[in-house]
């Protein structure tokens, strides 16, 4: 059993208390009071949270990081990417994987929800490493098909407890009518949600009214596709109507301000969604887009861009952000077990250093990590219980080996 002690802790009501925590195998056994315990971590003053969920990524997109930038996203996508990515093997998304997972725990996330390809390979790295991985589909007109995704949904939604499987596609404008439909049985057949790319850029909007006469949202409310629940990756170019899908549907609006700043597809309403009552996560999007997995940094820009876009400095509150980073972000993916500091969920934790200077001096620790914190900031972080990241240290893993895999593959597809 490990006994946390000697700090502070963001207890389930997100309130800052003076207690201890204890974790004994993957599970939080005790908060407050006094167990006997094998091993005691002292905070020394710092932060116990829960960690951050990465509720939108492509994690072996690590292979176009600083590729492909400076173009906007349908160039981007289809005369860079999309080439790039016929070459890879599922051993190549293992290995970027896995590189992915390293700057994911330096930024406190202990689990993505990845979209991309080769989901054995993605699954085995995340067993390998110990990170938490929530699988979705990327199925579209040119690669996988309905069946297939029935096939990764029972078959990886029964694989490991670090692994489980969404239904997915990649966006309306690669996958075609007939498909969507299919997509839409399947979610009636298991009464699943289903996860998409949904009004990224404004072209995206309205290509898809031109061929349906409807909004993303709309052709997807009215195909079944959301009956169920799930979520709109970016939700950047959303009207009253699509909220009011969103809202009955219990929609999450997944915001992705980093990949949206930089490839200038927009700003999400998530003042306007905050106020709709529209639930929110946080994504990075993936590293060939970002570039970073930067949880902090994505924080920092949904308020920032939130406020510029109102004209309004008291808009979007910080807190509503960190939430959305962690509790939404859970929630979002499923992982309802591992939200909150609480006894009985799972020990996905942080531990924030509060003695660095751009967390000084202390007004409010809450506001500081959206408004100031940085990856500097995070001293650990724990999946199920095990630490794996430990004072600028992965405690399991080779990185030259990570990296040098990873580089080769770049070496040999470029």
């Amino acid at each position: 059993m490990i006994k946390f002690t000697n700090g502070l802790v963001l207890d389930k009501d997100f309130n800052i208390v003076k207690t201890d925590v204890y974790v004994e195998g993957t599970k939080i056994v005790k908060v407050g009071g006094e167990l006997k315990a094998d091993t005691v971590y002292d905070l020394k003053g710092n932060l116990l949270m829960p960690s951050f969920k990465n509720a939108h990524t492509h994690s072996a997109m690590t292979f176009a990081r600083s590729f492909a930038d400076d173009l906007p996203l349908h160039e981007w996508l289809n005369t860079m990417i999309f080439p790039m990515e016929a070459k890879l093997t599922g051993e190549d998304i293992y290995n970027l994987s896995k590189l992915a997972f390293l700057e994911y725990l330096t930024s406190g996330v202990s689990a993505c929800f990845d979209m991309y390809y080769f989901p054995e390979d993605m699954a085995r790295a995340s067993v390998d490493t110990g990170f938490r991985t929530v699988m979705c589909c990327a199925i579209n007109n040119f690669k996988e098909t309905p069946e297939l995704l029935e096939e990764y949904y029972n078959k990886y939604n029964n694989y490991d407890e670090l692994v489980s499987y969404k239904l997915g596609f990649h966006a309306e404008y690669t996958t075609s009518e007939e498909l969507m439909k299919k997509i839409a049985a399947i979610a009636e057949k298991y009464k699943a949600p289903v996860f998409v790319h949904a009004s990224e850029t404004r072209s995206e909007v309205d290509g898809c009214i031109e061929r349906y006469g409807l909004t993303p949202a709309q052709l997807f409310d009215k195909l079944g596709i959301w009956k169920y629940g799930g979520a709109g990756y970016h939700s950047v170019w959303v009207n009253d109507e699509d909220l009011e899908i969103y809202k009955k549907n219990g929609i999450w609006a997944v915001i992705n301000a980093g990949s949206n700043c930089k490839l200038a597809s927009g700003i999400a309403p998530v003042s306007k969604m905050l106020k709709e009552g529209v639930k929110l996560a946080v994504g990075t999007d993936g590293p060939s887009s970002n570039n970073a997995l930067d949880m902090f940094r994505e924080m920092f820009l949904i308020a920032a861009t939130q406020k510029i876009n109102d004209m309004d400095a008291a808009s979007t509150p910080a807190i509503d952000i960190l939430k959305a980073a962690t509790v939404g972000s859970a929630h979002c993916m499923g992982l309802y077990d591992c939200d909150v500091i609480d006894e009985g969920k799972t020990a996905d934790l942080i531990v924030i250093d509060l003695k660095r200077p751009n967390m000084q001096p202390i007004n409010n620790i809450l506001n500081n990590l959206v408004y100031s914190g940085s990856k500097e900031n995070v001293k650990m972080t724990m999946v199920g219980g095990k630490i794996l990241y430990e004072n600028g240290e992965f405690l399991h893993e080779d990185t030259d080996d990570i990296y040098a895999k990873a580089q080769a593959v770049i070496d040999r597809i470029k």
